[in-house]
């Protein structure tokens, strides 16, 4: 993909000034030959209060969320990556194929105009690598001070395209439950750009769209009963998360979790449990016992899945605990963390 080049005079206005925010000339600037430049072309209505779009006769998958990462840019991506890749994968994670989103940048005054085209830069080309279009926005700016660079608002619409319902009430005992690949990358990243540490090779976050691992699957005529993306809190949290709300007792190897030996150590000198670390590109499905080594296979033929495993299964009783096997045999209860190991990692 040739590289986007700006159209908006930077040299001219090297930051975003609160004075030319709302409706100045300085804002419609930044709309029309900044974003619209990367975003468009308009839609049918212009720029207006709302935009229409024309859906399938499908059900619709609809979710939000808010980016609000420090710092801004890490190793493997940036905010606008991030804001991309993580609405698309809440959408994946229901078995739907996004297919719309909206951006809203909450941008604090002095925040510079390159960095600014450079996270607009990164959401075009994650965009359009997921196959999704920006369809409508907001910006905003902030005094100096209070908004930390740049915050991110997005939300998505996808539509399912097939007769599944993949949600936690669906999972039976015996399912499988398989994961795509190691994990911790993508909090250990922003750890470590945070707090300046060095390690012997760069830890770059997994962040990645996962639209296409969760197609694979569903095409391929996996029954899965439910998937979780492994962000805020890890495997552990999604996985109670999902015990709970099915009331199952879930039981997972220590063992078989994969682990980078390097995400390992970093762990190991910063006190963290790589269970609990937030990821960007992984998620966790439950699918049926008798496709579970179909279902692997499918995966690992992905490039997104090649390290996929299976890492635990759904226990005959209920209660909705999740136990963890750790590599010496003994049994342990994997619960919740209470507060966040992580913060402002998403």
């Amino acid at each position: 993909m040739h590289a986007l080049s700006c159209p908006f005079p930077i040299r001219q206005y090297p930051q975003v000034l609160l004075a030319h925010g709302g409706g100045g000339k300085l804002m419609q600037d930044l709309i029309n030959k900044m974003f619209t430049h990367a975003f468009g072309p308009r839609p049918e209505s212009g720029l207006h209060d709302s935009t229409v779009l024309d859906l399938p006769v499908h059900k619709i998958a609809f979710t939000t969320d808010s980016f609000v990462v420090k710092p801004l840019f890490f190793p493997g991506g940036d905010i606008g990556t991030l804001a991309v890749n993580g609405t698309v994968n809440d959408l994946s994670m229901s078995g739907a194929r996004p297919l719309y989103l909206s951006l809203s940048f909450i941008i604090e005054e002095g925040l510079s105009m390159e960095s600014l085209w450079m996270v607009v830069r990164s959401v075009k080309k994650a965009a359009d690598e997921a196959g999704v279009k920006i369809v409508t926005g907001d910006t905003k700016v902030v005094d100096r001070g209070k908004g930390d660079g740049l915050f991110i608002n997005t939300s998505g619409i996808g539509i399912i395209e097939h007769g599944l319902s993949i949600v936690p009430a669906n999972i039976r005992e015996d399912d499988a439950v398989l994961i795509n690949g190691d994990i911790g990358r993508h909090g250990i990243a922003i750890m470590a750009k945070r707090e300046g540490l060095d390690f012997e090779t760069t830890i770059e976050s997994d962040c990645c769209a996962l639209n296409g691992v969760v197609e694979s699957l569903i095409k391929a005529g996996i029954k899965v009963h439910c998937m979780r993306d492994l962000t805020r809190g890890g495997v552990a949290s999604a996985l109670n998360e999902i015990a709970k709300d099915a009331y199952k007792a879930v039981e997972i190897d220590e063992a078989s979790v994969p682990v980078d030996e390097q995400v390992a150590s970093a762990c190991a000198i910063m006190g963290f449990d790589p269970l609990y670390v937030a990821n960007e590109g992984r998620f966790i499905a439950f699918v049926p016992e008798s496709q579970s080594s179909n279902a692997l296979e499918i995966l690992q033929a992905h490039p997104l899945g090649r390290g996929a495993c299976r890492i635990g299964r759904v226990l005959p009783e209920n209660g909705g605990l999740v136990t963890l096997k750790s590599v010496i045999g003994a049994r342990r209860i994997l619960d919740m963390i209470s507060g966040e190991q992580l913060p402002r990692i998403c």
